[in-house]
């Protein structure tokens, strides 16, 4: 086995480990966790890890590990509503500049360099101000963020597949525009979007945790990682523990998409399998 090959396997292995452990987690979490995780014992405040605290406890004495748990669920939440949202209008925008090109597509690219124009971060807070924080409005802020990148994905795809041979014979046998455009072009560029769409899922769940220890994100008592790394800080010195489970589960779950997002664009990049 060469290391190319190698190195595709080990991205694929570990990323795909990491990213199905978050995954269980957050399915048994819907149904069971060890503790109440909105449940307060202020007499166990700030416990070390133990055996029936895995994690140790919060300034409140809830058991770090619960939350650490039902916070997959807001991770895996936004992150998938933002690849929903980015995905969805970034393919119709894209792909509809893309094909037709003229003053549509100056028109659409405008638009979109202006979205880029600010930084994201700063737009999401914007957003976020505007529509109030929240999950769903958190997801919808980092979505609308997602759209300019896969639209110009997808347009770059549309601009390159428009004029093959196979699109021009379509058009000649009077196949539908609506059907050139998502039944043979788009299936041509799916694993860019697919890739794009994983790196964008990895983007969301760190801007959520951005959002969140800033206070805009997630609000209590839902747990939410970024809120419960701006919380742990006043306790660093004292229960060291208490920042590190979040700031591992962030690093962890970024980690393991950004390792699956590399394996599959080797994967699929026809080029890469020389």
């Amino acid at each position: 086995m060469n290391i190319n090959r190698f190195s595709k396997n080990i991205n694929l292995l570990i990323g795909t480990l990491i990213i199905g452990g978050f995954f269980v987690l957050m399915c048994i979490s819907i149904f069971y966790t060890p503790h109440d995780v909105t449940a307060m014992n202020v007499p166990n405040k700030l416990l070390g890890p133990n055996g029936e605290h895995w994690f140790g406890t919060d300034e409140f004495g809830r058991d770090i590990f619960s939350r650490i748990m039902k916070g997959t669920q807001t991770a895996f939440s936004v992150g998938l509503l933002t690849v929903l949202i980015g995905v969805t209008f970034g393919v119709l925008i894209g792909g509809t500049a893309g094909y037709f090109g003229g003053w549509i597509d100056e028109i659409f690219m405008r638009v979109l360099d202006a979205l880029m124009a600010f930084p994201g971060i700063i737009l999401a807070l914007m957003l976020v101000a505007i529509f109030g924080p929240g999950i769903l409005n958190t997801a919808i802020a980092l979505g609308i963020i997602a759209i300019p990148n896969i639209a110009r994905i997808v347009r770059s795809g549309f601009v390159q597949h428009r004029d093959s041979e196979y699109i021009l014979s379509a058009k000649l046998i009077g196949v539908k525009t609506y059907s050139i455009m998502f039944r043979h072009i788009l299936p041509n560029i799916s694993s860019q979007i697919v890739v794009a769409a994983t790196v964008t899922f990895a983007t969301a769940m760190l801007a959520e945790a951005a959002l969140s220890y800033l206070g805009l994100g997630v609000q209590p008592p839902n747990p939410s990682w970024g809120r419960m790394l701006k919380d742990s800080q006043s306790y660093l010195v004292n229960a060291p523990w208490y920042t590190y489970a979040p700031g591992a589960a962030i690093t962890l779950m970024v980690l393991g998409l950004y390792m699956l997002s590399n394996a599959l664009r080797d994967f699929l990049d026809p080029r890469s399998k020389a």
